[in-house]
């Protein structure tokens, strides 16, 4: 059993050495569920993170009470499993399509936009419906995020005292970063028509929002913390020096 397994594990291995871009229908399926699943749940958690910040910048007496462990558990399990059963029919009801010639996607990933390009059938239905999920998990929750940071303004504007206002700014800044890079790359990359898009800029795109941003991710929130602050202001000086 343990030979045949590892030669089987072998003939894989060699396979994937020989042939490196290949892919097989289930792995990017796989591949493609996974990149929406986390990429609608990042959406939702963006907007989670927006009201919490409103709450706590709006309503800082009741803080406590409504952003409560039981909440935050709630909201958090929401924005994890809600997308989920819509990320999986989409998938299918784009690999569903028949492709035929060239198989070739000319993309870093398994991507519907690609995808819906190498498709032998009328793809309207397909984009439709992307439209539609792109509304429900990009525009609805970025509407809501702006509407909690037009309060959220509109109250640090109220403030008397200027360190509380830069204070209150400051809380806010790392996620708004973070809230106009990831919403700018997934508007572009889902809701402009596909006819206007070119292959090289959809890569390009793709890029942002699958690994720059993410990358960039834990650098733009820890830069609000003094000491990563003072030590990336020591480390620019020894470099200028």
């Amino acid at each position: 059993m343990a030979t045949s397994y590892l030669g089987t594990a072998s003939v894989k291995l060699a396979r994937i050495v020989e042939s490196p871009n290949l892919i097989s229908l289930l792995d990017c399926a796989t591949q493609m569920c996974f990149v929406y699943i986390l990429g609608g749940s990042e959406c939702l958690l963006l907007t989670v993170m927006a009201y919490d910040r409103y709450v706590a910048i709006c309503n800082p007496l009741h803080y406590p009470l409504v952003m409560n462990h039981k909440v935050c558990v709630q909201l958090v399990t929401a924005s994890w499993v809600s997308g989920v059963p819509v990320m999986v029919g989409q998938t299918c009801q784009v690999l569903s399509l028949p492709f035929c010639g060239s198989n070739t996607i000319n993309h870093f990933f398994c991507d519907i936009p690609p995808l819906l390009r190498i498709a032998c059938k009328d793809t309207f239905v397909n984009e439709i419906a992307v439209y539609v999920v792109a509304v429900v998990f990009i525009m609805v929750p970025f509407l809501l995020i702006v509407v909690s940071y037009a309060k959220i303004i509109s109250s640090i504007l109220k403030l008397t005292s200027a360190r509380g206002r830069a204070k209150a700014f400051s809380t806010c800044s790392s996620h708004l970063i973070v809230v106009v890079l990831f919403y700018g790359t997934g508007t572009i990359a889902y809701l402009q028509p596909k006819s206007n898009q070119s292959e090289g800029t959809s890569k390009l795109i793709s890029l942002f929002y699958t690994i720059l941003i993410p990358t960039l991710n834990p650098i733009i929130y820890t830069l609000r913390n003094k000491d990563i602050a003072m030590a990336l202001k020591n480390l620019a000086t020894k470099f200028l020096r």
